[in-house]
């Protein structure tokens, strides 16, 4: 099904659709990064997984396992809402360019950072970077 011609004059919100879009593939990335760590590990969500993986011993959670997956639904998640709401504000499309810009990069930094155990703080400032263009949608929204 083809957008409507009016969605796709909203040039800010087609950077918005753009920008999430490229977040739910990183997440799908990261999804499957963690189905690998999880059979690496045996550390399983379900008891019907780990039974078929060795026994209910590795129903079992692992702090590497989750962490990044999880980060990413608490703060993807609200971005996604932020941004489809403030794009219906009619901002500066340059301006809600970057917001979504800097969203996706920071998360991107983020998940790089965990996934390969980079030093701190490169993951703290990756995460606060990407909150910045989400208070500053929240604060344009209220």
């Amino acid at each position: 099904v083809a957008p409507s011609p009016r969605v796709m004059e909203n040039t800010v919100f087609m950077s918005f659709a753009f920008y999430s879009t490229i977040l739910i593939l990183k997440m799908y990335v990261v999804a499957i990064i963690t189905g690998q760590v999880r059979l690496r590990k045996k550390a399983f969500a379900n008891p019907e997984d780990a039974l078929r993986n060795g026994g209910l011993q590795y129903y079992r959670e692992d702090p590497d396992v989750e962490r990044a997956h999880r980060n990413d639904m608490e703060n993807i998640f609200p971005f996604l809402f932020l941004g489809a709401v403030y794009s219906l504000l009619d901002p500066s499309p340059a301006v809600a360019r970057i917001h979504f810009f800097i969203f996706c990069v920071g998360r991107i930094v983020h998940t790089i950072a965990y996934l390969l155990g980079l030093k701190a703080p490169t993951r703290s400032v990756a995460y606060s970077v990407a909150q910045l263009p989400c208070f500053s949608m929240a604060l344009q929204i209220l």
